[in-house]
Parts: C-alpha cells; sequence; structure tokens
C-alpha cells in the first residue's frame, strides 16, 4: 500500500454550470442603483489596449458554446437575456468602469458555413454537367453569400461588466441570486455577443442558466440572473467567457476576461455535538478529565491522617463525630484535557456514498466543528490540524476569541476546499511537523474516512508516539455491488486492527447522527 508520498487519484469534479441561456427582467438591472447599494458588486470595462496578441484558427472551442445563430442583428428584439439602453443618468448614478484583465483571447472559425459551401458547389458542378441555368444560377447566388460570410471579422468586444449579489454572507444552504449586467461601451454593433459566467467550482445553479446571448447596439446592456446554493467556505466571482461572433456566424472571438471580483463568505453554524469522551490525562490545567493522583479535586478518593495545614473544609466531620478522630479527604484531581483534531484532507479521503449527498471531507469537516465546539463548551483546549496540500495548524486553546478562529479556519481556509487537492500531501514531512507542535500529554481526535493503509498508518504512528488517539471516521462506503462491498470489507478490517491496537474507532455511518454514532462507541468503551 502506498504510505502517503504517491500520486493521488483523479477525481471528478461537479459542475457549477446549467445549460441553458435565458434572461432574466431589465428591471432587476436598475441603472440608478448607486455603487453603496450594491452588494460586493463592481464595474469593470475590457480594455482593448490591454488585449493580448490573438492566435487565429485555435481550434480548442469551450465546452459551454452556444448554438448557431447566424443573423443576430436581424432579431435583436428576441435574442436571449434582457437588453435596456444605457443613458447618461446611470453613467452619473454609478462610478465609471475600471479596466480588466484579459486572461486568453483567441479567434476562430465557426465552419458554420461549410456545408453550404459544399451544397454550393454541387450545385454549380450539376449545372455545368446539364447545362441548367437555374442551378448555375443558385451556384452564383450561393457563392455570393459566401463571400459575405468570409470577408468580415469577428468583432472586438469593448463591454463594462456589472455584477450584483443579494447576499454577501449567507448561511450554509441559502440561495444567493447573481445579477450579472453587460454594457456594450464600444462604437461597434456586436450582432451575436455570448456571455458565460464563471461560477465558482464548488457552487451549485440552483435556478436559471448563469450565461445570456443577445445582440447589443453601442451603449447598449444585457441583463441576466441565476441563484446558486450557498455552502461552507469564501468564494470569489472574478471571471467571464466571453464570445463575439460576426453577423453571419462564420468567425468568432473568444475572451477569458477578469472582472471586477465580488466575494460570497459562508461561515458554518456554531453549534456542537455531545460530550466527547476522553481518556485521563496529566495536563496541569484544571478541567473535567480525571487522573490517578489525589488533591482538591471534585471526586472523592480515600482518606488519611489530618495534618497540620490541612484546610478545616476536607475534615471529615463525620468521622469526628463518631470516634473523635481527626482524618483528612483525598479528593481525586480533575485537569483540562488538551486536544488537538486532526483533519485527513488528502484526495484519496473526497469519496462519497453515491452521486448525492456530501463528501466524506465535507462530513468530516463538520464533524471537527462540533467535536471542538463541545470539546470547548465542557473546559478544555482545543487545536486543529491538519494533512493537506497548505499549513493548517491552530495551536490548543480556549475561549469565545479561539473559537471565533476555529470557526473561520473550518469555514474559509482554502485547505478544506469542498473540491480535491490536485496535489499530493507528503504524509511523513506533515507527520513529523506534528508531532514536533503537539504537547507530550495531548490527546488527538484524527478524523478520516480510512480510504487506504496510509490513513491508519497516520493513527498507529500518532499513538506509539505516547498520544491518545480517537478516530472518528465518516463512512462513505456502499455495498450494492461486489466492488463496493470489497472496498467496505476493506475498510472495516482496518478499523478493527486500530481498535486491536487500543486505538478508539468511532465509526460514523451515513444514515446516522454523529452524537448517536459517539454514543455508540461510548457504550463500546465502556463494556
Amino acid at each position: 500500500m502506498s504510505d502517503g508520498d504517491s500520486e493521488p487519484p483523479d477525481f471528478e469534479r461537479p459542475d457549477a454550470d446549467r445549460p441553458g441561456s435565458e434572461g432574466r427582467d431589465p428591471e432587476r438591472s436598475d441603472p440608478e442603483r448607486t455603487a453603496a447599494e450594491r452588494p460586493d458588486g463592481g464595474r469593470a470595462v475590457l480594455d482593448e489596449a490591454d488585449e493580448p496578441s490573438v492566435d487565429a484558427g485555435d481550434g480548442a472551442e469551450r465546452a459551454a458554446e452556444p448554438a448557431e445563430r447566424p443573423g443576430a442583428a436581424d432579431d435583436a428584439a428576441t435574442a436571449e437575456g434582457t437588453v435596456d439602453g444605457a443613458g447618461a443618468d446611470a453613467d452619473a448614478a454609478t462610478p465609471g468602469p475600471s479596466a480588466v484583465t484579459v486572461r486568453s483571447a483567441r479567434v476562430r472559425s465557426t465552419n458554420h458555413w461549410v456545408g453550404f459551401a459544399a451544397l454550393v458547389f454541387l450545385s454549380a458542378g450539376l449545372g455545368a454537367l446539364t447545362r441548367s441555368r437555374p442551378l448555375m444560377l443558385a451556384a452564383v447566388v450561393g457563392v455570393g453569400y459566401l463571400a459575405y460570410a468570409n470577408t468580415t471579422e469577428a468583432p472586438d468586444p469593448r463591454l463594462a461588466v456589472e455584477r450584483r449579489l443579494s447576499e454577501a454572507d449567507p448561511e450554509p444552504g441559502d440561495t444567493v441570486e447573481v445579477t450579472v449586467v453587460v454594457e456594450n461601451v464600444g462604437e461597434a454593433v456586436l450582432p451575436d455577443l455570448r456571455v458565460v459566467e464563471q461560477v465558482p467550482e464548488a457552487l451549485a445553479v440552483t435556478d436559471g442558466p448563469a450565461r445570456a446571448a443577445t445582440a447589443l447596439r453601442p451603449g447598449s446592456r444585457m441583463t441576466f440572473s441565476y441563484e446558486v446554493l450557498a455552502r461552507r467556505g469564501a468564494y470569489r466571482f472574478e471571471g467571464l467567457t466571453v464570445i463575439a461572433r460576426n453577423a453571419s456566424g462564420s468567425r468568432e472571438r473568444e475572451l477569458d476576461v477578469e472582472t471586477e471580483p465580488a466575494a460570497v463568505t459562508c461561515l458554518a453554524p456554531v453549534d456542537a455535538t455531545d460530550t466527547v469522551p476522553l481518556r485521563g490525562l496529566t495536563s496541569p490545567y484544571t478541567g473535567r478529565v480525571p487522573t490517578d493522583s489525589s488533591g482538591e479535586g471534585t471526586e472523592f478518593a480515600s482518606l488519611r491522617e489530618y495534618q497540620h495545614g490541612d484546610a478545616l473544609s476536607r475534615i471529615d466531620w463525620n468521622t469526628y463525630a463518631r470516634d473523635r478522630t481527626l482524618t483528612t479527604m483525598e479528593f481525586r484531581e480533575e485537569r483540562m484535557a488538551t486536544v488537538v483534531i486532526v483533519l485527513d484532507l488528502r484526495a484519496e479521503a473526497y469519496l462519497r456514498a453515491g452521486e448525492d449527498g456530501p463528501h466524506a471531507v465535507d462530513r468530516g469537516i463538520d464533524a471537527a466543528r462540533r467535536v471542538f465546539n463541545s470539546l470547548l463548551d465542557t473546559g478544555d483546549r482545543v487545536g486543529l490540524a491538519a494533512f493537506a496540500t497548505d499549513n493548517v495548524w491552530l495551536p490548543p486553546g480556549a475561549g469565545p476569541t479561539h473559537r471565533a478562529r476555529a470557526r473561520e479556519l473550518l469555514s474559509t481556509h482554502s485547505a478544506l476546499s469542498p473540491t480535491p487537492p490536485d496535489r499530493r500531501v507528503y504524509v511523513r514531512t506533515r507527520l513529523r511537523r506534528l508531532v514536533k507542535r503537539l504537547d507530550d500529554d495531548a490527546q488527538v481526535v484524527f478524523v478520516s474516512p480510512m480510504p487506504d493503509e496510509t490513513s491508519a498508518v497516520i493513527a498507529r504512528s500518532l499513538h506509539v508516539r505516547g498520544h491518545a488517539v480517537t478516530v472518528v471516521s465518516p463512512d462513505p462506503t456502499m455495498r450494492d455491488t461486489p466492488g463496493r462491498r470489497l472496498a467496505a470489507i476493506d475498510r472495516s478490517n482496518r478499523l478493527n486492527d486500530l481498535r486491536g491496537g487500543d486505538v478508539r474507532v468511532v465509526d460514523w455511518g451515513g444514515d446516522e447522527r454523529l452524537a448517536e454514532a459517539l454514543e455508540r462507541a461510548r457504550r463500546r468503551w465502556s463494556g
């Protein structure tokens, strides 16, 4: 098996867009609205001077290419997307457009007239062979159309872009409406303009296509809106794919532009699970975890002979009343636990039971958040770490400020992305760094779906270094096919091996709450 330094497998990433190009009501793009009223919105212009050299003939086309629509200038009234005039009042109410970066540009032929050209030449050939005047006349007319189609180049658009968000700080599960306004600030008519929003990869479009197509006169605008489902994380809307075609549809210019960003930050809620059972420790901080030493604790341990200087509150007055002997009560000390929650964020951990629902890493992050808050509520010092491509480390601490820092990290850190990383995680390096950071008496809660032997090696390595390890494992397996049953058996064997090595394991099924899995594990540990 791999030791964690092997190249992670490729994973399919969910589409962030939906097909279609329906427009929205023009009233949603009010030109009188000021910049202060637009949450995280911005305007930007595609500056011709910033455009890089165009590589004509590049055949690589984007998957989101709209359908052919020659002659779009004649039916601008029925084009998809809403168009309105951009008057002087709108320019006075909003700031001037700012330059954007053109990340790539290309000009290519659409090959839409290839079939028509073949028909024209066929008519000419048949007309010559049969000496048919109608066929020759049709061929001459066809040649004229072909000449028209190939004598014009795709327009070079100059656009102003504005993006508005209905909410910048939604809760997980909320719907955010995104409104995009595109204005033609150039002097040329754009007979066929198509705009595709570059939706952040982890967000799913739930209503309305994130694209539009229309014809734009100079000074005109088109507006389209769509809705996305908010999920944990920080996201930036900062790009558009623009395709501008000539009137005949024979040539098109595709631009990948970077606009003024609009940000959405979705923080996870502050909630906790049931009390997480921990093992006895010898931390110097007073807390809830019992130790083997006696002192001024809360749980009665034993009686001893009274010594000069003992507090009167610790004298056993019942014994004194019975036989006039002074004895002192000893109590079992309870001390604060130091716990570090470690997340498995390797690409191998991004497993999902079926096509729908959250993957194991999302469930693991949710478990880490609940366990973290639960431990803080019971008076323990808690930290965060991860096996990830980037450094993730929050030293153990307590208090409301520490809770807020953890919430921010678990919600917005780039390493905790909803999509698998495209780089491998060097497990040995991360493990050495983590061990150096851990206190000698620190416990570890390792959150991992246990997808391979490397995850088991991580848990055992921490355990043999003297840290009490509890594995919280979201189960991503299914048993509907022979292959999936085999994967589930392999995972079950890894968990049983850890249990045999005195590592506590919480096997968290996909159809149960975390509190239920913890209670089931607690009964097993105490049995």
